[in-house]
């Protein structure tokens, strides 16, 4: 059988062992298994156990297809594992857990985390950027509509808590984009970021905002003003407002609510989907994304906080 093209080839693919190891292995060994605890090619597949033993003597000479991975030590089968993160990756929107949980049949409390470990095998790390590049910064969280109510509130009371998050974005035109949640809009906190993220001498393009100013020594930095326009030429952070509104319309609209706890998990997703957007069908896309699997954990105690609480009863 030929390797998935669609969602429903995924479904009936994965539902072979045989299937997933080939397909796993090729992408995660592709010059032969290796022994993930010890990096030995001294490994024999035993069929019994539809995995690996290492012919080298340590504590954990057998091996399965999920150690060393995001699915490490989950008791699901790769028949829901690969269906599951082929929707997270192939979705425009994305898929919420209550979709994965009907589709795959787990409840919702294990759709949840599923996702959310997929979404750190979706997290890309990357160096500088340099050419044209477009910064900006939004805010996720409650509709203007109601944001008179919590000011009125702070207003009288001194207290409330603020119901949006900010969020950074770096552009590089033609190329990724990277995003990540910022404590304010400060010009300590936003311009750190960049020169964090943008190699000196880049075309730098952002709005107005007064955090900005003073990076015309290191870059070569453009401002438009949104106030006169949104276009001045070459000068616009149009590609970031586009990719906000993708962005914001997959959380409310598939999401519909997101703790600011785990916004920076829902980020790393929608910026995998986005670099991988152009020249790729869902096949190759899906075949990329594999490839993050390795080398990532996330336990369920890390993901809702609880890890580490012991030790400070």
């Amino acid at each position: 059988m030929t390797t998935p093209k669609t969602l429903t080839d995924a479904i009936r693919y994965f539902a072979s062992p045989d299937n997933c190891r080939e397909y796993l292995v090729a992408r995660r060994w592709p010059n032969g298994v290796t022994c993930p605890a010890c990096g030995s090619k001294g490994v024999y597949f035993d069929r019994t156990l539809n995995g690996w033993k290492c012919k080298t003597k340590h504590p954990k000479q057998k091996f399965t297809l999920k150690a060393g991975t995001v699915f490490e030590d989950s008791a699901l089968g790769l028949d829901k594992w690969l269906p599951a993160y082929w929707m997270l990756v192939n979705m425009r929107n994305g898929v919420s857990s209550h979709e994965v949980a009907r589709s795959i049949g787990v409840t919702q409390k294990t759709a949840w985390f599923m996702l959310s470990r997929l979404r750190l095998a979706m997290q890309e790390t990357g160096g500088t950027v340099g050419g044209d590049v477009e910064v900006d910064e939004t805010f996720i969280g409650g509709k203007a509509r109601n944001m008179h109510v919590a000011q009125r509130r702070r207003r009288i009371t001194g207290t409330g808590t603020k119901d949006k998050t900010a969020v950074m974005g770096i552009l590089k035109r033609g190329g990724k984009v990277r995003t990540t949640v910022v404590t304010d809009r400060k010009k300590k906190t936003l311009q750190a970021e960049v020169h964090k993220h943008v190699e000196a001498g880049a075309a730098l393009y952002t709005d107005a905002l007064l955090s900005y100013e003073g990076l015309e020594g290191r870059y070569a930095h453009q401002v438009v003003d949104h106030a006169v326009a949104y276009v001045d030429g070459q000068i616009h952070t149009n590609g970031l407002e586009n990719y906000w509104s993708l962005l914001k319309r997959g959380l409310a609209g598939t999401y519909v609510s997101v703790e600011p706890f785990h916004l920076f998990r829902y980020l790393d997703e929608q910026a995998f989907r986005y670099n991988h957007r152009k020249d790729m069908n869902d096949a190759d896309r899906f075949s990329v994304a594999i490839c993050g699997i390795v080398g990532k954990r996330l336990t369920y105690n890390a993901l809702t906080g609880k890890e580490g609480l012991e030790s400070c009863v």
